[in-house]
């Protein structure tokens, strides 16, 4: 009789130490898949609530242009997003990538951007209905009156909008 209960202790134990085994071997499996799914959700999530639609578009002939875009989705758009952002811009087939100055005045290949607040107390976020003035220089020859200009912004969610319009 008690080798029979030695044996089934034994068993018990193996068995135990098995299930132990294999809840520690496939767990963090488990747990990085999971995680795995929720950023992705969340991702898609993000881009999903996200929409942006260019409203006006302006360059003069010394190469000053003036983008206005229109956040229309239901998710706000941090300062830091929209510094992050990429902004192309120049004839359809031949644009450059501009790069992000904070300050008034950009210098030609630079743009910089302010948030027009549909509220009396400002943030630091674009939110939904508020219009993001961009401001960029290109050199004056770049353009000539009557020419195409393309532009595309791009967040860094991916989310993007562009538009190619006829210069002043």
């Amino acid at each position: 009789m008690s080798s029979e209960t030695f044996t089934t202790a034994i068993f018990l134990i193996t068995a135990i130490v098995a299930a132990a085994i294999l809840v520690n071997a496939f767990f963090p499996v488990i747990y990085s898949a999971t995680s795995t799914f929720t950023e992705s959700s969340h991702s898609s999530d993000e881009r999903l609530r996200t929409d942006l639609k260019i409203v006006n578009a302006y360059t003069a002939s010394d190469g000053s242009t003036k983008v206005w875009i229109k956040n229309i989705g239901s998710m706000r758009v941090g300062d830091t997003a929209i510094s992050s952002s990429d902004v192309y811009f120049g004839i359809p087939g031949n644009f450059n990538y501009m790069l992000y100055t904070p300050g008034v005045t950009p210098a030609s290949g630079q743009w910089t951007f302010s948030i027009r607040e549909s509220t009396a107390t400002p943030n630091e976020y674009w939110d939904s209905g508020e219009t993001l003035e961009i401001t960029l220089k290109v050199d004056a020859s770049t353009f000539s009156s009557g020419e195409y200009a393309y532009f595309q912004f791009v967040l860094p969610n991916g989310v993007s909008v562009s538009t190619q319009y006829t210069v002043s």
